[in-house]
């Protein structure tokens, strides 16, 4: 079995990688002696992500996720512009496994109170900027009231969550009610409000909505938020990723803020607290439940292909 096969083998680990949404973005094609990596259009957020920041992040993601996937099974495979996976004389030196690609969550819920301690933050290397969460928890309502006041990008969140457990797509892809941690009378009201969406935008939905997350930077907790580093966004990405393995080993989970630098508003304030362009937000601790296993779709069956046909 050639590493393309093998690593092809193993894809369903691969698609464990994250993305803006659950949108799952990437569409490796199998060839003879590489894989590349090509973009699911029907599976971007044009609205939401117009620079095609968070596209770059998740496709990098993905990448590093595939790198590790190969270094755990003994394969010498390495990344190459395309993005490309292809043979390399030696494998990729990470010291991350399968085991810690299959237990990274987001976690939506509830942290321990107490800001991230200094190994974990070493662990994560330069181009991180550590911040208090009540910092920033009347910029979130301010950045929550855009994503819901501005048409295209609400109805953008909309198509991604999956609200009821009937959805066709729920096991597939997307925002579930378990993922936002919602209970069942708010994942109705949350549909209910979307699908009514061009009256209730004007009956102050977006206040509405904004409102119900307004306490959750309001306790002593940690946000970071990552740097460009002189890379595009998918080697960026690929830091990213290695950034929540490190984290998950010290037993955090993540939870993505997206919203705060896709609001130019709040985009505007958080880069001249930290004297450059974030790339990527986050809050991070310790979950008090068991955050939900996201779903993912199931691996590719179509056949594997020639690059040389």
């Amino acid at each position: 079995m050639t590493w393309v096969e093998q690593l092809r083998a193993h894809e369903a680990v691969c698609r464990r990688a994250p993305s803006a949404h659950n949108t799952q973005p990437w569409r490796p094609g199998y060839h003879a002696d590489q894989i590349v990596i090509d973009v699911d259009p029907a599976r971007t957020l044009p609205d939401s992500d117009p620079t095609g920041r968070d596209l770059g992040l998740g496709i990098g993601a993905f990448v590093e996720t595939c790198l590790i996937v190969a270094a755990d099974l003994g394969l010498h495979v390495t990344a190459a512009p395309g993005p490309r996976l292809v043979a390399a004389t030696h494998r990729y030196a990470t010291p991350f496994t399968i085991a810690d690609i299959e237990a990274r969550r987001v976690a939506r819920g509830r942290y321990a109170a107490g800001p991230v301690d200094a190994a974990a933050l070493a662990d994560l290397g330069p181009g991180f900027v550590h911040l208090p969460a009540r910092d920033l928890a009347s910029e979130l309502v301010v950045a929550d009231r855009w994503q819901f006041d501005t048409w295209p990008v609400a109805i953008e969140l909309r198509d991604w969550l999956r609200l009821d457990p009937r959805h066709p797509r729920y096991h597939l892809d997307g925002l579930t009610d378990r993922a936002l941690v919602l209970s069942r009378f708010e994942a109705r009201f949350l549909a209910a409000a979307l699908r009514a969406y061009p009256l209730t935008r004007r009956l102050g939905l977006a206040a509405l909505l904004a409102a119900s997350g307004r306490n959750l930077l309001r306790y002593d907790g940690s946000v970071l938020v990552m740097l460009p580093a002189g890379d595009d966004h998918i080697t960026a990405g690929r830091r990213l990723l290695r950034g929540w393995l490190a984290l998950a080993r010290h037993g955090l989970a993540v939870h993505p803020l997206s919203q705060l630098i896709d609001c130019p508003v709040t985009a505007a304030r958080l880069a001249e607290r930290v004297g450059a362009q974030p790339l990527a937000v986050f809050r991070v601790g310790r979950p008090l439940a068991e955050p939900t296993r996201s779903a993912r779709l199931p691996p590719q069956r179509r056949v594997a292909q020639n690059h040389r046909q």
